[in-house]
């Protein structure tokens, strides 16, 4: 595996007396493509939010390129990290949601800028130019002017993954990114993914399009339970799954 960017270990989060992540194990390498798959509640989004600190994990390491996520210090030392040193780890992460969460009151190319001039202090020039790159690598370059209102899902969607990139982060997390798209716009949306699997871009993607992970993963990890329960190529762990609990959730699944 290339050098590890991410590294995950025996992690543990809770929600009341619900464990959801129980000792989960994950390296990421530099370029790599790691896709989370498992049933609802596996615990595979509340794994991407302990990444990115949305959630502080009870329990456990996540580190990103070196640096302790959630928590600074050692053993008896270790203290939950103040918001603005997350606010300043978190610019290095980059996450597109399941729903878009773009502003309605700015259009596609404002909504690209916000986070350029607010955390990386870029001029509205120098962001102005990098949104539009980035709008016209997902297609967008004609719609720069239009509101959320005016663009479908798809495109949307298109626009939060330009301003997850645009900012240049170290690590991309993408949560259920088609679920909530209309079928025929399923593909636009991938593509894009594919095209920065292919030029590098370090990602954790969770998704439930199987022939998506098996396509762009480097790797597949399959959770259930809040346990990693197998992990594999794509190829081969799709086709010849070794556990019990893998084979019963691609049974479910259509795998064309």
């Amino acid at each position: 595996m290339a050098e590890a960017l991410v590294s995950i270990r025996n992690l543990k989060k809770s929600f009341g007396r619900t464990r959801v992540l129980d000792g989960v194990d994950i390296d990421v390498g530099k370029g790599e493509a790691v896709v989370l798959i498992g049933a609802s509640g596996s615990g595979k989004t509340t794994l991407l939010r302990c990444v990115n600190a949305l959630e502080r994990y009870d329990d456990g390491s996540i580190r990103v390129d070196g640096v302790e996520v959630g928590f600074r210090g050692e053993g008896a030392e270790r203290r939950p990290r103040g918001e603005r040193e997350l606010s300043a780890i978190r610019a290095d992460i980059g996450m597109v949601f399941q729903l878009f969460n773009l502003f309605p009151h700015l259009n596609a190319r404002e909504n690209v800028m916000l986070g350029l001039q607010k955390v990386r202090g870029l001029t509205k020039a120098e962001a102005r130019e990098r949104a539009d790159h980035w709008l016209a690598q997902v297609g967008l370059a004609d719609r720069a002017e239009n509101y959320p209102s005016e663009l479908s899902g798809g495109q949307q969607q298109r626009v939060g993954i330009a301003r997850a990139v645009a900012m240049e982060p170290k690590l991309l997390l993408l949560d259920e990114i088609t679920s909530a798209l209309d079928p025929e716009l399923v593909g636009e949306v991938l593509a894009v993914v594919r095209r920065l699997a292919a030029d590098g871009m370090t990602m954790i993607v969770v998704t439930h399009e199987m022939i998506f992970a098996r396509d762009v993963g480097t790797r597949v990890v399959f959770m259930d339970g809040g346990v990693k329960v197998e992990e594999g190529a794509p190829r081969d762990l799709l086709v010849n799954p070794r556990s019990e609990r893998l084979k019963a959730f691609l049974s479910r699944l259509e795998m064309h």
